[in-house]
Formats: structure tokens, C-alpha cells, sequence
């Protein structure tokens, strides 16, 4: 199979969506594996270490997409990106795509078959592709928090694990899954003294055992949110819906009994944000404030790290680049329903039900919206 890896133009994306290690495996087995020159530079992995590893170095992402069967990437694509596919070809990238109508449009009319790393399950019931970024956001949210606490990045001026005789801040973590679990282990680690919200019992044991007394965990209600989130100097919002929006766990109108300066980090982003005041931020311009709360909203965290998180990312992908380049999509999508969860769109048609739920609202959203303004405008003319 003709495999192409294109560098990512999302801005501030460093990631590249295939290592020479991986890029070694899939020659060795018979591909021919093409890289957009300078794809990797950004993180340290150069032409010649591609060359090295039997790629195919190709000068420009219009060359690559039309000699490739197969695009491997790392981010959703973008317009520009979208209009290169075409019918015949398979997408596998993380595409988010429940709250992002417009790239699903651009998708669809793309013909291509659209397989999403976020929805691809396991045996167990988790979602393996999603796993390795989740470990890397969970870590990095932490982070990214403790340092927009400090009274110059607009916080509140808590150190995150205190000093003795002052107390450490206090951390609300929103769910208790891959994101959630990296995010405590971090803020365990630095001293701070944290929560955990989840609606599963079941979790809240397990992370009860594994932290005993230093963890304090809470059955998830819209009293307990609000309750804790009030005493929270900083807020993670880690929870996860596959393929569909994430939940408002944070209303607009709690903000306002929060603690002034309090920082709020969305890794939840990427699927539209748990927070009802999110909107998506680059690292280039990462947080802004409402009322008094910090919010950091970066839709690609893991960016910030891109040299481990490309290689965690390859670790994940690697055997699922190597089954769909064997060639045969639809024996592939039937035998395997755990593989098959992946697929978002074929042939033109939304073919995930939790993707295509989520943009129906969206829809409707937008509809009643253009509706309001509409008589908005209206009545102020009259």
C-alpha cells in the first residue's frame, strides 16, 4: 500500500503522525511509505532519518495525497487538507468531529473513508487510540494549571502545593478516566490537595484504593460539582464522551461564585468542552478570562510535549496502520466491530451514531440561533 504521512499545518502543531521506527516496520513489510519533507524537523526527526527508514521523501502535500492510498496524521484535517482527498482513499487521523460540523462536511463531500483514532474501541472497552494523548493531556493539565495560577499569568497567586504553615490549592478534578487518573497522579506529585467527581462508583473505589487517604473522591451530582468546584483553585475538566459532545459540567452562571483568579483547564476541548463558557485557544494564546476565571482551553495539549507525544501516539497506531494497509477495508470493518467503531464517514454519509447525534444538535443549535438573530434583526428594524 502507498502510505502518506503530510506535515500538520493546525497551527502551533508539531506532532507528526508517524516515526521512522514506525515507518520501518511498514516498508519492511512491503509498503511504500511517503513523508512530506521536514514533516518531523520540529521534534527532531529529520529527512535522512526517513530516508534511513526506507521512506519516500515528497516535497509538497498535493504530490503526497495524490500518490497515497492511505493518509496517516495526527490532527483533524483541515480545509485546504480536506479538498485533497478523494473517494478512494482511507483517513486515519483523530478527527473530532462532534463539534466540528464544517470539517465534516468538507469530509463527506470528500468521498474518502474517515476512520477516527477516538472512537476505535477495545476488547475491554476502553479506546486504545485516544489513550496515549489522554495520558499526555492528564499530565500537562496540571501543568498548565499550576503555572496560570501565578498572579502573572492572571491566577490567583496559589502555589500549587503549598509551603508548611500555608496550605496547598485545592484541585476539582471532572472525571476519573484516563485524562482524570494522569491529572490526579500529577497533582498528588506536586503537593495539592485534590477531588474527584465521577458517576461511576465502581471508579471512585478503584481511585479510592489506589490513593487511600491522600484523594478525596465524590459521586458526581449537579450539588457536588457545584459545592466543590466553589473551593477549587483549580478546575480539570477530563471528561469523555465517545464520539459526542462532552457535557456542561461547569455553567456560565457558576462561574460567578467561584473563587476569583481560579484556573479552569478543558482538556475536554476537542469535543465541543465541558464548560459552558469554553472556547477552543492555541499555545500561541492559551487562556482568557470571564468573570474573574482563568480558563485554558488549548484543543492540542499534547502538542506542547509533540516529540513524546508522537512517539506515544506511533506506539498506539502502529499495528492499526499495519492491518489497514493489508488492503482489505471492508474484511477488516466486518470481522473486527471494535475497528469498525472507528470509521466516522464512508462514502459521503456520517456511519458513527454518536458523531452523527452530536452534529444533529449542533444543527438544530445553529438553526435556532440564525432563527433568534433573524427575529433579533427583524424587530430592531421595525
Amino acid at each position: 500500500m502507498q502510505i502518506g504521512v503530510p506535515m500538520e499545518i493546525k497551527p502551533q502543531e508539531c506532532r507528526v503522525g508517524m516515526t521512522p521506527a514506525g515507518v520501518r516496520e511498514l516498508v519492511a513489510a512491503g509498503n511504500t511509505v511517503h513523508v512530506q519533507t521536514q514533516c518531523g524537523a520540529r521534534i527532531g526527526l529529520t529527512d535522512t532519518m526517513y530516508r534511513d527508514a526506507g521512506a519516500q521523501v515528497i516535497e509538497t502535500a498535493e504530490a503526497l495525497f495524490a500518490n497515497c492510498d492511505m493518509i496517516v496524521k495526527v490532527k483533524e484535517p483541515q480545509a485546504r487538507e480536506c479538498h485533497l482527498l478523494r473517494a478512494d482513499q482511507t483517513l486515519f487521523t483523530y478527527l473530532h468531529l462532534a463539534a466540528d460540523p464544517q470539517q465534516a462536511e468538507l469530509l463527506m463531500a470528500s468521498g474518502a473513508n474517515c476512520i477516527a483514532y477516538e472512537t476505535i474501541t477495545s476488547p475491554e472497552g476502553g479506546l486504545p487510540l485516544l489513550a496515549p494523548m489522554s495520558v499526555v493531556a492528564g499530565r500537562l493539565s496540571v501543568q498548565a494549571g499550576a503555572h496560570h495560577m501565578e498572579i502573572h499569568q492572571g491566577g490567583n497567586g496559589t502555589l500549587l502545593g503549598g509551603v508548611p504553615g500555608v496550605p496547598a490549592a485545592q484541585v476539582l478534578v471532572l472525571g476519573g478516566g484516563v485524562v482524570g487518573t494522569n491529572a490526579i497522579r500529577m497533582a498528588l506529585g506536586m503537593g495539592a490537595d485534590v477531588t474527584v467527581i465521577d458517576r461511576s462508583v465502581k471508579r471512585l473505589t478503584e481511585l479510592d484504593e489506589q490513593y487511600g487517604g491522600r484523594l478525596r473522591t465524590v459521586y458526581s451530582t449537579t450539588d457536588a460539582i457545584e459545592q466543590c468546584a466553589r473551593h477549587a483553585d483549580l478546575i480539570i475538566g477530563a471528561v469523555l464522551i465517545p464520539g459526542a459532545s462532552a457535557p456542561k459540567l461547569i455553567t456560565r452562571s457558576l462561574l460567578q461564585k467561584l473563587k476569583p483568579g481560579a484556573v479552569m483547564v478543558d482538556v475536554a476541548i476537542d469535543q465541543g468542552g465541558c464548560f459552558e463558557t469554553s472556547t477552543p485557544t492555541t499555545h500561541a494564546d492559551p487562556t482568557y478570562v470571564i468573570d474573574q476565571i482563568v480558563h485554558y482551553c488549548v484543543a492540542n495539549m499534547p502538542g506542547a510535549v509533540a516529540r513524546t507525544a508522537t512517539m506515544a501516539l506511533t506506539n498506539a497506531t502502529l499495528p492499526y496502520i499495519q492491518r489497514l494497509a493489508q488492503g482489505n477495508l471492508d474484511t477488516l470493518l466486518r470481522d473486527d466491530p471494535h475497528f469498525a467503531n472507528g470509521l466516522n464517514i464512508r462514502a459521503g454519509k456520517i456511519t458513527h451514531p454518536a458523531v452523527a447525534e452530536a452534529l444533529a444538535k449542533v444543527a438544530t443549535q445553529q438553526s435556532a440561533t440564525s432563527l433568534s438573530d433573524s427575529s433579533h434583526t427583524m424587530g430592531h428594524a421595525a
